[in-house]
Parts: structure tokens; sequence; C-alpha cells
């Protein structure tokens, strides 16, 4: 609206309705913006859609890094195949640059590793081959040890002391390098993955044996060096703790066990053997083997199960020695390679958890029986028997005892001697 002053003094206003224009300039103004946001929002779009395809290739060399970073290559088993496809490998392009480099990268890789697998091989070969060799020369020498041994024995001179002396460190040498050379094959040819003897194997009778054979290589070792051994066994066993194993194998795994025990803790230590049964079908046999010495040092945890790792004086009780012979016989660093080898060779696995006071190696294998619904533990201590069991001078007794005689008197229908497992051994 304007207003204006005539030549006669007279005011005239005029005006004009503006809420049509107004309506207009509003509608416009709306326009404008959802014409300019659909346009952002496209434009968002199709740059969202432009990067995702122009990042594609760069996710394929991703995942194909992904894949090779999840490669069990400490293995040294392992066919490195994994490449970033061609049409991501474009030196063209700055993801084909990568992805290229990528591929180069992985080739030097699988050479490495097949150069690494290949001198394994060699290195696996030799030593069995070498042990293979060594044993018939060591049967040599034990051989003509003992013959000269029965002839010089007849001789009471002091040279034939002297040579009789010499000849059981002959002796006992030539049996600790024998067993370390049965050890060496054991590796190679669980390295070489050759079958081992499965069948069904009641898991007590041998704990049983195993600790039994201990406390006879303790007390012949030094009088003056006892462990005391107990034994953790389910009570009145509803049946067998069944697993499919090789017998003389999973004896080796409970020997070795028992022999770290008694190398590598002092005198007194009280080591304890445990049989948890499956309560179901899917839940493994446990095994375990437990000791109150002064633990395992937290540098060497991580590297037990490595072949000739060896325990330090603060474990250790240093190397035994033979009163007869005069001979050290020392740990080879071997036992818990083997028992990690032939473990894994039946499909279980072991462990170990120690600190200051408490060492326990766990070992779970497959279980072959159903579930094993009662069962109760009993813990008893050989340190608690009378003196002609413990020094197991009445072999009658001693068989009953261990589980593994044939004594008349013992009940049950159980040839393998379950119903005495829980006889303190």
């Amino acid at each position: 609206m304007e207003a204006a002053t005539t030549a006669e003094g007279r005011t005239v206003l005029v005006g004009i309705p503006t809420a049509e224009v107004s309506g207009a300039l509003n509608t416009l103004i709306l326009v404008e913006v959802c014409v300019t946001a659909a346009g952002l929002i496209a434009a968002s779009l199709a740059g969202t859609v432009l990067v995702g395809v122009a990042m594609r290739p760069l996710r394929r060399v991703a995942a194909t890094a992904t894949r090779v970073a999840e490669l069990p290559l400490h293995s040294g088993e392992v066919a490195l195949l994994e490449r970033v496809p061609d049409a991501e490998a474009d030196p063209r392009t700055e993801v084909g640059q990568v992805g290229a480099a990528l591929n180069r990268m992985l080739g030097h890789v699988g050479s490495a590793l097949a150069v690494r697998q290949e001198s394994e091989t060699r290195v696996r070969q030799f030593v069995a081959d070498a042990s293979h060799e060594l044993r018939t020369p060591l049967a040599s020498i034990r051989g003509y040890a003992e013959l000269t041994r029965r002839v010089t024995g007849r001789e009471p001179s002091d040279s034939g002391s002297v040579t009789r002396h010499a000849l059981g460190r002959i002796e006992s040498e030539a049996d600790r390098m024998t067993g370390l050379v049965e050890d060496l094959l054991l590796l190679a040819r669980l390295d070489a993955g050759r079958p081992l003897s499965y069948e069904s194997t009641d898991l007590l009778p041998l704990v049983v044996d195993a600790v039994s054979d201990a406390r006879v290589a303790d007390a012949a070792a030094e009088a003056d060096a006892l462990h005391h051994w107990r034994l953790d066994l389910p009570d009145e066993p509803a049946g067998p703790v069944t697993v499919r194993a090789d017998p003389a194998r999973l004896q080796q795994v409970l020997v070795n066990l028992l022999a770290n025990a008694r190398t590598h803790t002092p005198p007194g230590t009280t080591v304890t053997v445990s049989v948890r049964p499956s309560e179901r079908a899917d839940e493994p046999v446990t095994l375990e083997v437990r000791d109150d010495g002064p633990g395992i040092p937290a540098e060497l945890l991580p590297h037990v199960f490595e072949r000739f790792a060896r325990g330090d004086a603060s474990r250790s009780r240093g190397d035994a020695t033979d009163k007869a012979t005069g001979t050290t016989t020392g740990s080879t660093g071997l036992g818990l390679a083997i028992v990690q080898a032939v473990v894994s060779a039946h499909g279980g696995r072991v462990r170990v958890d120690s600190a200051p006071g408490r060492t326990v190696f766990v070992v779970e294998l497959p279980a072959e029986a159903g579930p094993y619904e009662h069962s109760q533990s009993t813990d008893t201590d050989t340190d608690s028997q009378s003196t002609a069991t413990d020094t197991g001078t009445d072999p009658q007794s001693t068989a009953t005892d261990t589980g593994t005689g044939t004594d008349s008197q013992s009940t049950g229908t159980d040839s393998q001697g379950r119903d005495r497992l829980t006889t303190p051994v």
C-alpha cells in the first residue's frame, strides 16, 4: 500500500492484495528446498554406490589377506594357495597395485614355507634313520658289556672290581642312549602320521600299574629321595573307564608324566594321580597328575611340551644317580613332547597349570563308552601302609595291592583287577 498527496492537498491511498504473491513465493521456496534435498539424497546414494563399487576390489584384497592370516602357518605343513584374483591385481589401478604386491608377497611366503617344510622333512627323516641305525650298535655294546661282566665277575682282584664298575657304567649309558633312540623313533613315527594300534582300553589298570612302577623306580633310585604317591580313583566303579587308545602308547604317557614329577620335584613331594570318567557321551575322560612341588618357572611354562625343553634348578632335584653304577640319569627333555604327540594322535589334548607349590598336568581323551554314572573318589596315601607292602618285598601282597597280579583270594570277576583299584599302591 502506498500513500500520495494530490495538488488539492488530498491524500490518496493505493493498495494491492499480496496474499497470492506471498503464497506463490512460499510455494517456490518449498519446491526449491525439496528439490535441493532430493538432489542431495540422490547424490549421496549415488556416491555411496560409486564408492562401494570402487572399494569392492579392495575388499576382495582384504578378504584374501584375512584368509591368509587365519591359516595355521606355524605348523609348516600348509599349502599357501590363496591369491588375489587377477581382476583385482591390475597394476594400472591403485587397488590393483596393492593386490599385485600382495600376490608377490604370498608367493615368497609360500616358497619359504615349502623350503622350511622340506628342511623339516629331511631332519625328521635323518633323525629316524639315525635312530634306527643306532639301535644295532647299542645292542652290540650292551651285549658285549654283559658278556664281559660275566667273565670278569669270576676275578676277585681289584682290577676286576674296577672293570666291573666300568662295565656297569657302559651298560647304564647304553640303556640311557637306547631310551633316547627309542623316544626319537617314536616322535619320528608320530610326525610321519603312522597309525597307532587302537583298541578298547580300560584306563584304570594302566594308572594303577604306572603309579606302582613309579613307586618302585623312586625307591630304587635313592633311599632318601622318596615321594608320596597317591591315587584318586573311582570307588566301586560301575564299569571300566574305556577309551579308544593304543595301550602301550597310553602307558608311556602315564610313565612320562610320573617320571617328570619324580625327576623335577624334591624328595617328600606328594604326587597325586586322578581319573575323572565322562558323565556324558560327549565329554572326555580326564586324567590328572598333580604335585605340590616348587612349580614350573613362568618363563618355561609355555615351552614345556617342546622337544629338549629342560627344567632349571628351581624345580629339578638334579640328575638322579644310580647307586650301582654311579651313573647320572637325568632327563632328556623329550618326555613331555612325547606326551603331547601321543595324546594328540589319540584325538585328545594335554595342558599344564603351574604356580608355586602346585603343578597340574591334565590329559583329556575321548571316551569310547557311554556315560559313567556312578563315581566317587578316594584319596589314599602310600605312606600309610605296612613296611612289607611299602617295600614291595611280598610279591603276593604287592600284586593284590596294585591290582596287577592274580591273587586267588581277591574278589570280583574283572581280570584286570578293577575290584582292587581303591587299594593303596
